[in-house]
């Protein structure tokens, strides 16, 4: 599939920031550049700084990978006057499966944690392409599991824990569900998917639309999913848990959360993820943000935009754990 068509206008106030953006941070993320994103860091405050005055407990620890794999460090938040026994989310970072960490992405969990007072337990999975697939999907899956074991210990209430992630890690909360579904432990009360990476074959309109501009564009998109995937990607050895559009059973997943940006390679994949859902009888909420780019509320949390996305997921998650 090609496309002759340019793709959706950006906001005007996200095409502001997105110009400043752009003399930091290139369109196109090549393997080369891995290891100098790695090295610069993704988290300019130190996770204590974010935190700040509020009254937010941060724990580490180190707990069994996956059979056979090394051990791996988890973050636990929670409020210093948490009520035990509520809900808890396992946050499965972004970094198109090729750079992050378990603090990226923390100013948003932190505030879940600190205005709606659940547990957060932020996985460090290992990072392709050192570790392709199946390592980082399955590290999630054992951090979860994890999590669900010592939902007491945590003051987690297990009924009610979701899976939740950002691009690369709203693409392994898909697959950690399916996963659990298809082993049948943990139970989860749903899960945020966060405009995620789901289709290593990146075929769609919008993977050719955004080309050479914005965040994360097509040929960020093959540089991770090359990484992650190797010579398997592209045919049909490629896993429903590393690249969950291409599940073709989608019955008996929990509640999902579903949001992408019109301007960004995941738009296409993402609608399609959730009209599946809808049409195979699952519950899904999608939103599609007119004029986003990839990881727009991010880069400009007090844009407007932003601050009606980041307000539809705390909705959401007010309404699928209670708090």
């Amino acid at each position: 599939m090609t496309n002759t068509h340019p793709a959706p206008p950006f906001d005007v106030e996200l095409a502001a920031v997105l110009a400043v953006v752009g003399e930091m941070l290139p369109p196109t993320i090549s393997p080369e550049m891995i290891e100098p994103f790695r090295a610069g860091g993704l988290l300019a405050v130190p996770i204590a700084d974010l935190i700040g005055d509020r009254p937010i407990e941060h724990e580490e620890r180190v707990i069994p990978g996956p059979e056979g794999a090394p051990d791996m460090t988890v973050s636990i938040f929670r409020r210093s006057d948490h009520a035990w026994g509520g809900p808890g989310i396992c946050y499965t970072h972004g970094g198109g499966m090729v750079i992050g960490d378990r603090f990226t992405g923390a100013e948003e969990y932190l505030s879940w944690v600190h205005d709606l007072d659940v547990v957060v337990v932020s996985i460090e999975y290992r990072l392709a392409p050192e570790n392709p697939d199946p390592a980082p999907v399955d590290d999630c899956y054992a951090g979860l599991v994890w999590m669900a074991e010592h939902a007491e210990e945590l003051g987690i209430d297990p009924a009610r824990i979701i899976i939740g992630g950002v691009s690369a890690g709203g693409g392994l909360a898909a697959g950690v569900s399916l996963k659990a579904r298809d082993l049948g432990t943990p139970a989860l009360a749903g899960q945020l998917l966060i405009y995620p990476m789901l289709d290593d074959r990146n075929e769609t309109v919008s993977s050719y639309q955004v080309d050479g501009f914005g965040v994360w564009d097509r040929g960020s998109n093959d540089t991770g999913w090359d990484a992650l995937l190797g010579h398997r990607r592209k045919t049909g050895s490629v896993s429903i848990y590393a690249a969950p559009s291409r599940a073709t059973d989608l019955t008996n997943l929990p509640p999902a959360f579903i949001d992408v940006a019109t301007a960004e390679v995941f738009r296409d994949e993402d609608v399609a993820y959730a009209s599946r859902i809808w049409e195979q009888g699952g519950v899904a909420e999608l939103h599609v943000w007119p004029g986003g780019f990839h990881g727009f509320d991010a880069m400009a949390p007090q844009a407007r935009l932003s601050l009606e996305a980041r307000a539809a997921r705390v909705a959401w998650l007010r309404r699928v754990l209670g708090s």
